[in-house]
Protein backbone atom coordinates (compact mmCIF):
# COMPACT_ATOMS: atom_id res chain seq x y z
CA UNK A 1 0.00 0.00 0.00
CA UNK A 2 0.94 3.66 -0.15
CA UNK A 3 3.25 5.01 2.47
CA UNK A 4 1.88 7.59 4.87
CA UNK A 5 4.60 7.56 7.54
CA UNK A 6 6.86 9.82 5.51
CA UNK A 7 5.11 11.95 2.89
CA UNK A 8 8.10 12.02 0.58
CA UNK A 9 8.70 8.30 0.94
CA UNK A 10 5.00 7.77 0.45
CA UNK A 11 5.00 9.41 -2.95
CA UNK A 12 7.88 7.32 -4.17
CA UNK A 13 5.98 4.24 -3.17
CA UNK A 14 3.99 4.27 -6.34
CA UNK A 15 6.16 3.51 -9.33
CA UNK A 16 8.16 0.36 -9.63
CA UNK A 17 10.79 -0.82 -12.08
CA UNK A 18 10.65 -4.36 -13.40
CA UNK A 19 14.33 -5.19 -13.19
CA UNK A 20 16.17 -7.41 -15.65
CA UNK A 21 17.48 -10.76 -14.47
CA UNK A 22 19.93 -10.36 -11.60
CA UNK A 23 23.57 -11.34 -11.83
CA UNK A 24 24.55 -14.28 -9.67
CA UNK A 25 28.29 -13.68 -9.42
CA UNK A 26 29.57 -12.71 -5.98
CA UNK A 27 33.12 -11.40 -5.67
CA UNK A 28 34.81 -12.09 -2.37
CA UNK A 29 38.05 -10.20 -1.94
CA UNK A 30 38.35 -9.98 -5.72
CA UNK A 31 37.65 -13.67 -6.42
CA UNK A 32 34.36 -15.33 -7.26
CA UNK A 33 32.48 -17.35 -4.65
CA UNK A 34 29.07 -18.84 -4.09
CA UNK A 35 26.81 -18.83 -1.05
CA UNK A 36 27.71 -22.49 -0.54
CA UNK A 37 31.04 -21.29 0.85
CA UNK A 38 29.18 -19.73 3.79
CA UNK A 39 29.07 -23.04 5.65
CA UNK A 40 29.03 -26.83 5.36
CA UNK A 41 26.43 -28.16 2.96
CA UNK A 42 25.04 -30.36 5.73
CA UNK A 43 24.02 -27.42 7.92
CA UNK A 44 20.31 -26.64 8.01
CA UNK A 45 19.66 -22.90 7.80
CA UNK A 46 16.48 -20.90 8.20
CA UNK A 47 15.89 -17.19 7.82
CA UNK A 48 15.24 -15.42 11.13
CA UNK A 49 15.10 -11.88 9.71
CA UNK A 50 14.87 -10.53 6.18
CA UNK A 51 13.90 -7.46 4.23
CA UNK A 52 13.29 -6.93 0.53
CA UNK A 53 15.90 -4.95 -1.43
CA UNK A 54 14.61 -1.87 -3.26
CA UNK A 55 16.15 0.63 -5.66
CA UNK A 56 16.88 3.87 -3.83
CA UNK A 57 15.10 7.14 -4.70
CA UNK A 58 17.48 8.76 -7.23
CA UNK A 59 17.58 12.15 -5.51
CA UNK A 60 18.07 10.60 -2.08
CA UNK A 61 20.75 7.98 -2.48
CA UNK A 62 22.68 7.80 0.78
CA UNK A 63 26.43 7.44 0.40
CA UNK A 64 29.01 6.34 2.97
CA UNK A 65 32.78 6.86 2.86
CA UNK A 66 35.26 5.89 5.55
CA UNK A 67 32.20 5.31 7.74
CA UNK A 68 30.56 2.50 9.66
CA UNK A 69 26.82 1.84 9.73
CA UNK A 70 25.30 -0.13 12.61
CA UNK A 71 22.03 -1.72 11.54
CA UNK A 72 19.55 -3.04 14.09
CA UNK A 73 17.36 -6.05 13.30
CA UNK A 74 14.77 -7.86 15.44
CA UNK A 75 15.08 -11.59 14.86
CA UNK A 76 12.21 -14.07 15.10
CA UNK A 77 13.67 -17.55 15.72
CA UNK A 78 16.80 -18.26 17.74
CA UNK A 79 19.86 -20.32 16.89
CA UNK A 80 23.48 -21.05 17.80
CA UNK A 81 25.11 -20.18 14.49
CA UNK A 82 24.39 -17.15 12.38
CA UNK A 83 25.24 -15.59 9.02
CA UNK A 84 24.17 -12.45 7.14
CA UNK A 85 23.31 -11.56 3.54
CA UNK A 86 24.53 -8.40 1.81
CA UNK A 87 22.85 -7.27 -1.41
CA UNK A 88 24.16 -5.11 -4.22
CA UNK A 89 21.14 -6.01 -6.36
CA UNK A 90 20.60 -2.50 -7.74
CA UNK A 91 24.22 -1.38 -7.67
CA UNK A 92 26.00 -0.27 -10.81
CA UNK A 93 29.46 -0.63 -9.24
CA UNK A 94 31.08 -3.29 -7.04
CA UNK A 95 30.42 -2.76 -3.34
CA UNK A 96 33.41 -2.96 -1.00
CA UNK A 97 32.75 -4.03 2.59
CA UNK A 98 35.97 -3.27 4.48
CA UNK A 99 34.93 -5.03 7.68
CA UNK A 100 31.81 -6.46 9.25
CA UNK A 101 30.81 -7.42 12.79
CA UNK A 102 27.72 -8.93 14.39
CA UNK A 103 26.65 -8.77 18.04
CA UNK A 104 23.67 -8.79 20.34
CA UNK A 105 22.42 -5.26 20.90
CA UNK A 106 22.66 -3.91 24.46
CA UNK A 107 20.87 -0.57 24.15
CA UNK A 108 20.52 2.01 21.40
CA UNK A 109 23.60 1.74 19.19
CA UNK A 110 25.69 -0.09 21.79
CA UNK A 111 26.42 -3.82 21.89
CA UNK A 112 27.12 -6.61 24.37
CA UNK A 113 30.91 -6.85 24.11
CA UNK A 114 31.00 -10.57 24.92
CA UNK A 115 28.77 -11.32 21.94
CA UNK A 116 30.79 -9.39 19.34
CA UNK A 117 31.81 -11.52 16.38
CA UNK A 118 33.96 -10.54 13.40
CA UNK A 119 32.37 -11.66 10.14
CA UNK A 120 34.31 -13.03 7.20
CA UNK A 121 33.42 -13.74 3.59
CA UNK A 122 35.18 -16.73 2.08
CA UNK A 123 37.43 -16.57 5.18
CA UNK A 124 38.49 -13.02 4.31
CA UNK A 125 37.76 -9.98 6.43
CA UNK A 126 36.57 -7.88 3.51
CA UNK A 127 34.18 -8.51 0.64
CA UNK A 128 33.73 -7.07 -2.81
CA UNK A 129 30.17 -7.68 -4.02
CA UNK A 130 29.65 -7.39 -7.76
CA UNK A 131 26.96 -5.12 -9.18
CA UNK A 132 23.68 -7.03 -9.20
CA UNK A 133 24.94 -9.69 -6.81
CA UNK A 134 24.65 -10.86 -3.21
CA UNK A 135 27.22 -12.06 -0.66
CA UNK A 136 26.63 -14.43 2.25
CA UNK A 137 28.99 -14.27 5.20
CA UNK A 138 30.72 -17.27 6.69
CA UNK A 139 28.79 -18.52 9.74
CA UNK A 140 29.85 -17.62 13.27
CA UNK A 141 29.02 -19.30 16.55
CA UNK A 142 26.74 -17.08 18.61
CA UNK A 143 23.78 -17.78 20.84
CA UNK A 144 20.96 -15.78 19.25
CA UNK A 145 17.86 -15.69 21.47
CA UNK A 146 14.47 -15.64 19.78
CA UNK A 147 12.89 -12.16 19.53
CA UNK A 148 16.19 -10.45 20.34
CA UNK A 149 17.90 -7.51 18.64
CA UNK A 150 21.12 -7.94 16.71
CA UNK A 151 23.49 -5.19 15.61
CA UNK A 152 25.20 -5.68 12.25
CA UNK A 153 28.06 -3.23 11.65
CA UNK A 154 29.46 -2.62 8.16
CA UNK A 155 32.51 -0.48 7.37
CA UNK A 156 32.76 1.22 3.96
CA UNK A 157 36.36 2.38 3.29
CA UNK A 158 35.43 3.73 -0.14
CA UNK A 159 32.38 5.64 -1.36
CA UNK A 160 29.44 3.26 -1.13
CA UNK A 161 26.25 4.61 -2.70
CA UNK A 162 23.28 2.80 -1.17
CA UNK A 163 21.46 2.21 -4.44
CA UNK A 164 20.23 -1.05 -2.86
CA UNK A 165 18.35 -0.45 0.36
CA UNK A 166 15.07 -1.02 2.16
CA UNK A 167 13.26 2.28 2.52
CA UNK A 168 10.72 1.78 5.28
CA UNK A 169 12.75 0.08 7.99
CA UNK A 170 10.60 1.50 10.82
CA UNK A 171 13.83 1.11 12.79
CA UNK A 172 16.48 3.59 13.93
CA UNK A 173 19.90 2.69 12.54
CA UNK A 174 23.20 4.42 13.20
CA UNK A 175 26.01 5.99 11.16
CA UNK A 176 29.46 7.06 12.37
CA UNK A 177 31.40 10.11 11.26
CA UNK A 178 34.07 9.66 8.58
CA UNK A 179 36.50 8.31 11.15
CA UNK A 180 37.36 4.82 9.96
CA UNK A 181 36.38 1.34 11.10
CA UNK A 182 34.08 1.31 14.15
CA UNK A 183 32.58 -2.13 13.55
CA UNK A 184 33.96 -3.51 16.85
CA UNK A 185 33.06 -0.48 18.98
CA UNK A 186 31.04 -1.42 22.06
CA UNK A 187 29.84 2.15 22.43
CA UNK A 188 29.15 3.17 18.86
CA UNK A 189 30.29 6.71 17.89
CA UNK A 190 26.95 7.90 16.48
CA UNK A 191 27.18 10.84 14.11
CA UNK A 192 23.66 10.56 12.67
CA UNK A 193 20.78 8.13 12.31
CA UNK A 194 18.93 6.69 9.34
CA UNK A 195 15.60 4.89 9.03
CA UNK A 196 16.52 2.56 6.16
CA UNK A 197 18.44 -0.73 5.92
CA UNK A 198 21.15 -0.20 3.27
CA UNK A 199 22.59 -3.36 1.69
CA UNK A 200 21.59 -5.78 4.48
CA UNK A 201 18.81 -8.14 3.38
CA UNK A 202 18.95 -11.23 5.58
CA UNK A 203 20.04 -12.99 8.76
CA UNK A 204 19.97 -16.81 8.95
CA UNK A 205 20.40 -19.17 11.91
CA UNK A 206 20.84 -22.92 12.34
CA UNK A 207 17.97 -24.61 14.17
CA UNK A 208 17.28 -28.33 14.47
CA UNK A 209 16.44 -30.19 11.24
CA UNK A 210 12.75 -29.46 11.86
CA UNK A 211 13.15 -25.67 11.72
CA UNK A 212 11.53 -23.69 8.92
CA UNK A 213 10.81 -20.16 7.74
CA UNK A 214 7.56 -18.33 6.99
CA UNK A 215 7.73 -15.55 4.40
CA UNK A 216 5.22 -12.69 4.57
CA UNK A 217 5.10 -11.44 0.97
CA UNK A 218 3.27 -8.16 0.64
CA UNK A 219 3.19 -4.39 0.32
CA UNK A 220 3.06 -1.57 2.87
CA UNK A 221 0.60 -3.32 5.18
CA UNK A 222 3.23 -6.04 5.62
CA UNK A 223 6.12 -3.55 5.68
CA UNK A 224 4.47 -1.90 8.70
CA UNK A 225 3.48 1.47 7.28
CA UNK A 226 1.34 3.19 9.91
CA UNK A 227 2.96 1.42 12.87
CA UNK A 228 5.19 3.09 15.45
CA UNK A 229 8.91 3.28 14.68
CA UNK A 230 11.19 1.04 16.78
CA UNK A 231 8.18 -0.80 18.22
CA UNK A 232 8.18 -4.02 16.13
CA UNK A 233 4.40 -3.83 15.78
CA UNK A 234 4.15 -5.01 12.17
CA UNK A 235 1.76 -7.95 11.93
CA UNK A 236 4.60 -10.42 11.07
CA UNK A 237 6.35 -9.31 14.31
CA UNK A 238 3.18 -10.09 16.25
CA UNK A 239 2.97 -13.51 14.59
CA UNK A 240 6.60 -14.25 15.53
CA UNK A 241 5.92 -13.31 19.16
CA UNK A 242 2.88 -15.58 19.31
CA UNK A 243 4.78 -18.52 17.83
CA UNK A 244 7.48 -18.11 20.48
CA UNK A 245 4.99 -17.68 23.30
CA UNK A 246 3.20 -20.87 22.31
CA UNK A 247 6.51 -22.78 22.37
CA UNK A 248 7.97 -21.10 25.49
CA UNK A 249 10.55 -19.27 23.38
CA UNK A 250 11.75 -22.37 21.58
CA UNK A 251 9.79 -22.17 18.32
CA UNK A 252 12.03 -22.89 15.35
CA UNK A 253 9.92 -20.96 12.89
CA UNK A 254 11.46 -17.83 11.45
CA UNK A 255 9.14 -15.09 10.20
CA UNK A 256 10.57 -13.07 7.29
CA UNK A 257 9.03 -9.75 6.30
CA UNK A 258 9.31 -9.29 2.53
CA UNK A 259 6.88 -6.38 2.30
CA UNK A 260 7.61 -3.31 0.15
CA UNK A 261 5.62 -0.09 0.33
CA UNK A 262 3.57 0.48 -2.80
CA UNK A 263 4.44 -2.92 -4.22
CA UNK A 264 2.12 -4.52 -6.75
CA UNK A 265 1.54 -8.13 -7.67
CA UNK A 266 1.35 -7.86 -11.46
CA UNK A 267 3.28 -4.79 -12.56
CA UNK A 268 5.66 -2.00 -11.65
CA UNK A 269 6.61 1.37 -13.09
CA UNK A 270 8.54 0.02 -16.06
CA UNK A 271 5.62 -0.15 -18.49
CA UNK A 272 5.35 2.86 -20.84
CA UNK A 273 1.56 2.52 -20.56
CA UNK A 274 1.74 3.78 -16.99
CA UNK A 275 3.10 7.15 -18.03
CA UNK A 276 0.80 10.12 -18.34
CA UNK A 277 -1.16 9.63 -15.13
CA UNK A 278 -2.35 12.67 -13.21
CA UNK A 279 0.70 12.58 -10.94
CA UNK A 280 3.37 11.49 -13.42
CA UNK A 281 5.84 14.23 -12.43
CA UNK A 282 5.40 13.48 -8.74
CA UNK A 283 6.17 9.84 -9.37
CA UNK A 284 9.01 10.43 -11.81
CA UNK A 285 11.26 11.98 -9.15
CA UNK A 286 10.98 8.84 -7.03
CA UNK A 287 12.39 6.60 -9.72
CA UNK A 288 11.79 2.89 -9.21
CA UNK A 289 11.78 2.83 -5.43
CA UNK A 290 8.95 0.32 -5.06
CA UNK A 291 10.94 -2.66 -6.26
CA UNK A 292 9.93 -5.23 -8.81
CA UNK A 293 6.43 -6.56 -9.37
CA UNK A 294 5.53 -9.41 -7.04
CA UNK A 295 5.55 -11.99 -9.82
CA UNK A 296 9.09 -10.85 -10.74
CA UNK A 297 10.61 -10.77 -7.23
CA UNK A 298 8.91 -13.92 -5.93
CA UNK A 299 11.87 -16.18 -6.63
CA UNK A 300 14.42 -13.92 -4.92
CA UNK A 301 12.29 -12.84 -1.96
CA UNK A 302 10.42 -16.09 -1.29
CA UNK A 303 11.66 -19.20 -3.07
CA UNK A 304 15.34 -18.47 -2.42
CA UNK A 305 14.96 -17.83 1.32
CA UNK A 306 16.71 -20.30 3.62
CA UNK A 307 14.43 -23.01 4.99
CA UNK A 308 11.20 -21.53 3.63
CA UNK A 309 8.22 -23.86 4.06
CA UNK A 310 5.34 -21.36 4.20
CA UNK A 311 4.44 -18.18 2.33
CA UNK A 312 1.69 -15.73 3.26
CA UNK A 313 0.52 -13.82 0.16
CA UNK A 314 -0.58 -10.24 0.87
CA UNK A 315 -0.35 -8.55 -2.54
CA UNK A 316 -3.04 -7.16 -4.86
CA UNK A 317 -4.49 -4.09 -3.19
CA UNK A 318 -2.20 -1.64 -5.02
CA UNK A 319 -2.93 -3.30 -8.36
CA UNK A 320 -6.57 -2.36 -7.78
CA UNK A 321 -5.98 1.10 -6.30
CA UNK A 322 -3.29 2.68 -8.51
CA UNK A 323 -5.10 3.00 -11.87
CA UNK A 324 -6.95 6.29 -12.19
CA UNK A 325 -4.91 7.72 -9.33
CA UNK A 326 -1.15 7.32 -9.70
CA UNK A 327 -1.30 5.82 -13.17
CA UNK A 328 -3.76 6.15 -16.07
CA UNK A 329 -7.15 4.48 -15.68
CA UNK A 330 -6.38 2.58 -18.89
CA UNK A 331 -4.00 0.46 -16.78
CA UNK A 332 -6.85 -0.83 -14.62
CA UNK A 333 -6.51 -4.42 -13.41
CA UNK A 334 -9.49 -6.74 -13.08
CA UNK A 335 -10.21 -9.05 -10.18
CA UNK A 336 -9.66 -11.96 -12.56
CA UNK A 337 -6.14 -10.72 -13.31
CA UNK A 338 -5.30 -10.39 -9.61
CA UNK A 339 -6.59 -13.92 -9.02
CA UNK A 340 -4.55 -15.22 -11.96
CA UNK A 341 -1.41 -13.59 -10.54
CA UNK A 342 -2.02 -15.26 -7.20
CA UNK A 343 -2.52 -18.58 -8.93
CA UNK A 344 0.84 -18.20 -10.62
CA UNK A 345 2.56 -17.68 -7.26
CA UNK A 346 0.67 -20.59 -5.72
CA UNK A 347 1.83 -22.92 -8.49
CA UNK A 348 5.44 -21.77 -8.19
CA UNK A 349 5.41 -22.23 -4.41
CA UNK A 350 3.82 -25.66 -4.60
CA UNK A 351 6.50 -26.84 -7.04
CA UNK A 352 9.03 -26.28 -4.24
CA UNK A 353 6.87 -27.88 -1.56
CA UNK A 354 5.98 -24.54 0.04
CA UNK A 355 2.57 -24.25 1.69
CA UNK A 356 0.58 -21.15 0.70
CA UNK A 357 -1.63 -19.00 2.93
CA UNK A 358 -3.73 -16.31 1.24
CA UNK A 359 -5.02 -13.14 2.93
CA UNK A 360 -8.11 -11.11 2.11
CA UNK A 361 -7.81 -7.44 1.10
CA UNK A 362 -8.90 -5.04 3.89
CA UNK A 363 -11.35 -2.20 3.13
CA UNK A 364 -10.14 1.06 1.60
CA UNK A 365 -13.15 3.38 1.28
CA UNK A 366 -12.01 7.05 1.34
CA UNK A 367 -8.35 5.98 1.10
CA UNK A 368 -6.31 9.17 0.68
CA UNK A 369 -2.73 10.05 -0.12
CA UNK A 370 -2.05 13.43 1.47
CA UNK A 371 0.86 15.12 -0.34
CA UNK A 372 -0.45 15.80 -2.94
CA UNK A 373 -4.02 14.90 -2.06
CA UNK A 374 -5.08 11.85 -4.05
CA UNK A 375 -8.29 9.87 -3.59
CA UNK A 376 -8.14 6.20 -4.51
CA UNK A 377 -11.38 4.37 -3.86
CA UNK A 378 -14.23 4.00 -6.33
CA UNK A 379 -17.26 1.68 -6.40
CA UNK A 380 -15.61 -0.29 -9.23
CA UNK A 381 -12.46 -0.85 -7.14
CA UNK A 382 -14.56 -1.93 -4.18
CA UNK A 383 -16.33 -4.46 -6.40
CA UNK A 384 -12.97 -5.85 -7.52
CA UNK A 385 -11.83 -6.15 -3.90
CA UNK A 386 -14.98 -8.04 -2.98
CA UNK A 387 -14.54 -10.40 -5.93
CA UNK A 388 -10.93 -11.20 -5.03
CA UNK A 389 -11.91 -11.75 -1.39
CA UNK A 390 -14.75 -14.08 -2.39
CA UNK A 391 -12.26 -16.21 -4.35
CA UNK A 392 -9.85 -16.30 -1.40
CA UNK A 393 -12.59 -17.32 1.04
CA UNK A 394 -14.01 -19.98 -1.24
CA UNK A 395 -10.98 -21.40 -3.00
CA UNK A 396 -9.35 -24.71 -2.20
CA UNK A 397 -6.25 -23.93 -4.25
CA UNK A 398 -4.01 -23.19 -1.26
CA UNK A 399 -3.43 -24.48 2.26
CA UNK A 400 -4.89 -21.72 4.43
CA UNK A 401 -6.53 -18.29 4.63
CA UNK A 402 -6.24 -15.26 6.94
CA UNK A 403 -9.21 -12.88 6.84
CA UNK A 404 -7.60 -9.47 7.40
CA UNK A 405 -10.72 -7.88 5.89
CA UNK A 406 -12.92 -9.29 8.64
CA UNK A 407 -10.44 -8.21 11.34
CA UNK A 408 -10.01 -4.60 10.21
CA UNK A 409 -13.38 -3.58 8.75
CA UNK A 410 -15.99 -1.48 10.51
CA UNK A 411 -18.94 -3.82 11.22
CA UNK A 412 -21.36 -0.92 10.76
CA UNK A 413 -19.75 0.09 7.44
CA UNK A 414 -17.78 -2.89 6.04
CA UNK A 415 -16.28 -0.96 3.10
CA UNK A 416 -14.10 1.11 5.45
CA UNK A 417 -11.53 0.49 8.17
CA UNK A 418 -12.69 0.40 11.77
CA UNK A 419 -11.72 3.87 13.11
CA UNK A 420 -9.78 2.51 16.09
CA UNK A 421 -7.55 0.56 13.66
CA UNK A 422 -7.14 3.38 11.10
CA UNK A 423 -3.71 5.03 10.91
CA UNK A 424 -5.39 8.14 9.50
CA UNK A 425 -5.41 7.66 5.74
CA UNK A 426 -8.25 5.09 5.68
CA UNK A 427 -5.84 2.66 4.07
CA UNK A 428 -3.18 1.59 6.56
CA UNK A 429 -3.65 0.11 10.00
CA UNK A 430 -2.14 1.60 13.15
CA UNK A 431 -0.39 -0.37 15.91
CA UNK A 432 -3.70 -1.64 17.28
CA UNK A 433 -4.78 -2.77 13.82
CA UNK A 434 -1.55 -4.61 13.11
CA UNK A 435 -1.62 -6.27 16.52
CA UNK A 436 -5.22 -7.38 15.91
CA UNK A 437 -4.19 -8.71 12.48
CA UNK A 438 -1.25 -10.66 13.88
CA UNK A 439 -3.42 -12.06 16.66
CA UNK A 440 -6.00 -13.25 14.12
CA UNK A 441 -3.55 -15.59 12.38
CA UNK A 442 -4.21 -19.22 13.30
CA UNK A 443 -0.95 -20.78 14.46
CA UNK A 444 -2.27 -24.14 13.27
CA UNK A 445 -1.55 -22.96 9.71
CA UNK A 446 2.16 -23.48 10.39
CA UNK A 447 2.02 -26.94 11.89
CA UNK A 448 2.74 -30.07 9.91
CA UNK A 449 -0.51 -31.55 8.58
CA UNK A 450 -1.77 -34.67 10.28
CA UNK A 451 -0.90 -37.86 8.39
CA UNK A 452 -3.71 -40.07 7.21
CA UNK A 453 -4.05 -43.57 8.68
CA UNK A 454 -2.64 -44.99 5.44
CA UNK A 455 0.41 -42.72 5.63
CA UNK A 456 0.98 -43.70 9.26
CA UNK A 457 1.05 -47.35 8.17
CA UNK A 458 3.47 -46.53 5.37
CA UNK A 459 0.88 -46.76 2.59
CA UNK A 460 0.53 -44.00 -0.08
Amino acid sequence: MISRTDASVGAHCRCVLLVAALAVLVWIGGSSASSAEAGPATEHWIGTWATAPQPAIPSRVQAFRNQTVRLIVHVSAGGKRVRIKISNTYGEQPLLIGAAHLARRANGADIDAASDRKLTFGRKGSAKVAAGAMAVSDPVDLEVPALSDLAISLFFPEVAAATTSHTLAMQTNYVSAENGDSTAAVKFPVDNTISAWPFLTGVDVTPSPGGAAIVAFGSSTTDGDGSTKDSNHRWPDVLAERLQKEANGKAELGVLNEGIIGNRLLSDGHSPGQRGGPFEETLRQYGNGLGDAGVARFERDVLDQAGVKFVVLVLGINDILFPGAFIPASESVSAEQVIAGNRQLIERAHKQGIRVIETTIPPFEDATFHQPVIKFSTPEKEAARQQVNAWIRGSREFEGMIDFDQVLRDPSHPARLLPKYDAGDHLHANDAGYIASGNAVSLALFRAPEKSEGEKRGNP
